[in-house]
């Protein structure tokens, strides 16, 4: 018996089939445009059989550039080595496997499990506090590595089993961990956004600057949506018990109280004097003061160095020479700068004679007097009009007092985030208990470094302090610090994520190599001229043009993987944005978020797979299935909510690059 998933693949297969038939017996005459649409469709089929994907496109690339070349082998062959060139002189993907090893060395370092329980204790007392704390924590381990199916398996392997302890529905579990592990396609560093880039010539800075905020977005949206469901449902996600979300104290700790609630900074305070602190070390006191003083340290630092940075004012540099071509004329005697010379000596125009016509004097203008060596005369009225005594000029007190100011008043939104963080930093000193003391110290050891990892590695890149590459170098070094500090760098793990990271790399150059040729080839062949004419024909607008296109990317998402959608069709679809007055930069930012539904769409939906690879038994493929689609929901709102307002993506990259 042939399986659902096999059934749909035949049949889409039959149906490119059947589709690239009907329009070649349909034409009058069959052109090379036709041949180029017949090797598209051969590559979609191909790739649906199981061959790879970079040699496939290499294969049907060759074998149609040598019908483009009139069977000419040695052009052929050029060909595919200039396109092998231009990959390997493509210094944009050199972050490609620097950022696939940092990602491969976060997810050896462990982090994973410490990350997800204090995240989950962290938010105890929200509804769904699970499923949020899994939906945060694959949002930022997808965030350090990048890699769907690493997330998704390690979170399947943690997450699943304490939320189906916790009573959780499969579903909710199952969609939570499927739609959250997809996120590190989207958020940077991403590779996808690499190849894109690469693929389209944007500037991968820009991307990863418009990314941010799109990504953040639909995160939030999957959290708004998880807290609704367990609040309106809550069978479906249950609240932790008790048992569940307490913590216990260290034996040190609990010396000074036995309860858990108890205030910690008073509490730490007051022992250390007294009989308080009675078997228990200065020095532990005072590590656990240092630990809770870290938030207002950090609050007062930021506040200081943000303050200085908002009211300080550049100083203008001033020159005191010319600009050429200016118009303007110095004021007679004024000092500094370059004068004409004088007059006097020299060649000199001889003086007019006086029988010459001349300007007839004005009634009551007095002329200019003669220079000094017999010149021609400026004719009356036609000397320059004084300067005006109001402006000050340069050097003097005014000027100085006017355009030497080097601070302002500081800016609203500095006061708005200076509240904002004023009062979180209030609060958790208000709040915190010992129970909460630990937590924050288990953050310290998960949360923290690797959001200092990812903030250093994309603030580098977004600030322009550094290139992709060099932030990709930098942000492996952090991966390799952090495996180290977490003494997990052995050599086994040195070796295996060195081997994956070659891996990985030399599938994403091979897929540029045979993308470039097969875009030679179409581009030879006259299909890319034959899909412009086809589709300009069809008098689209802008908003049309973009609903279609995106619809052809999701549904190219069931049965095809990212990196085929980008490497084949992204060519296709790049020179008509042109046409239509659509920013690349923008449409990336779309095609990225559409592309979240390439694994969650089945009946291919990869995310889908790995999780079913580590769940119990009793987890079916249709639940992890049921659990995904209100995940692609959202992600289609959140792709509506983008074009509505496409400032959401636009908006850091026009402030940073504009």
């Amino acid at each position: 018996m042939i399986r659902r998933e096999l059934w749909f693949g035949l049949s889409f297969m039959a149906l490119v089939v059947i589709t690239a038939a009907v329009l070649l017996l349909r034409a009058d005459t069959i052109t090379d445009g036709h041949l180029g649409l017949l090797m598209l469709s051969l590559v979609v089929v191909a790739i649906m059989l199981g061959f790879p994907t970079a040699f496939t496109l290499m294969g049907m690339g060759m074998i149609f550039t040598w019908f483009a070349y009139n069977r000419d082998t040695t052009r052929t062959l050029d060909l595919m080595v200039q396109s092998a060139y231009k990959t390997m002189a493509n210094d944009v993907l050199i972050a490609v496997p620097l950022f696939v090893f940092m990602g491969y060395l976060v997810e050896r370092a462990n982090l994973i499990e410490t990350l997800f329980k204090s995240l989950h204790l962290a938010m105890a007392r929200l509804p769904g506090a699970l499923a949020v704390a899994t939906l945060v924590t694959c949002t930022i381990f997808a965030t350090a590595t990048g890699i769907v199916g690493a997330v998704v398996t390690l979170m399947g392997l943690l997450a699943l089993p304490a939320m189906l302890r916790a009573g959780y529905s499969v579903p909710i579990a199952a969609g939570a961990i499927t739609a959250g592990g997809c996120l590190g396609i989207l958020i940077p560093p991403s590779v996808l956004l690499i190849v894109y880039g690469a693929t389209a010539g944007v500037s991968v800075v820009q991307l990863y600057a418009g990314a941010f905020f799109p990504g953040v977005m639909l995160a939030s949206m999957y959290v708004l949506y998880v807290i609704i469901v367990a609040k309106l449902k809550p069978a479906w996600a249950p609240p932790l018990s008790a048992a569940d979300r307490a913590v216990a104290l260290p034996p040190l700790t609990q010396k000074l109280t036995t309860d858990s609630a108890s205030h910690a900074l008073p509490n730490l305070l007051a022992a250390l004097k007294g009989k308080r602190n009675a078997g228990v070390p200065t020095g532990h006191l005072l590590r656990q003061l240092g630990i809770v003083a870290l938030p207002g340290l950090l609050f007062v630092f930021l506040a200081l160095t943000s303050y200085r940075a908002a009211t300080n004012v550049a100083a203008e540099e001033v020159y005191d020479i010319q600009e050429i071509g200016a118009a303007t004329r110095a004021a007679p005697g004024a000092g500094g700068g370059l004068a004409e010379p004088p007059s006097t000596g020299g060649l000199q125009e001889p003086p007019a004679e006086p029988s010459g016509l001349q300007e007839p004097p004005t009634g009551d203008t007095p002329s200019e007097p003669s220079s000094a060596g017999g010149g021609v005369a400026e004719p009356p009225g036609a000397e320059p009009p004084p300067a005006p005594a109001a402006e000050p000029s340069a050097g003097t007190p005014e000027a100085a007092a006017t355009e030497g100011a080097t601070t302002r008043a500081a800016p609203t939104w500095w006061w708005v985030c200076f509240a904002l963080f004023g009062a979180i930093t209030t609060l958790f000193y208000l709040f915190l208990s010992f129970a909460r003391l630990e937590i924050f110290k288990m953050l310290l050891a998960s949360f923290f470094p690797l959001m200092l990892l990812i903030v250093s590695v994309l603030g580098s890149i977004v600030l322009g302090l550094a290139t992709p590459t060099e932030a990709a170098a930098m942000g492996a070094l952090g991966g390799f610090l952090l495996a180290a500090a977490y003494r997990r760098l052995t050599m086994d793990v040195l070796k295996e994520s060195v081997f994956l990271t070659a891996k990985t790399s030399a599938m994403v150059c091979w897929l540029f190599v045979g993308s470039a040729i097969f875009s030679a080839a179409f581009a030879l062949l006259g299909g890319q001229a034959l899909v412009e004419e086809w589709v300009l024909s069809m008098n689209l607008s802008k908003v049309q043009f973009l609903v279609l296109s995106q619809v052809i990317i999701f549904i190219l998402g069931w049965p095809l993987e990212w990196t085929e959608i980008i490497v084949i069709f992204m060519p296709i679809f790049i020179p008509l944005l042109d046409n239509f007055g659509v920013d690349p930069l923008f449409f990336g930012l779309l095609v990225a978020m559409n592309l979240q539904t390439a694994f969650l769409s089945p009946p291919v939906a990869m995310a889908a797979f790995y999780l079913k690879g580590v769940s119990p038994p009793h987890v079916t493929l249709n639940q992890i299935f049921l659990g995904m689609l209100p995940f692609m929901g959202i992600q289609v709102l959140a792709i509506v909510l983008l074009y509505i307002w496409p400032q959401i993506g636009l908006w850091l990259p026009q402030l940073l690059y504009k």
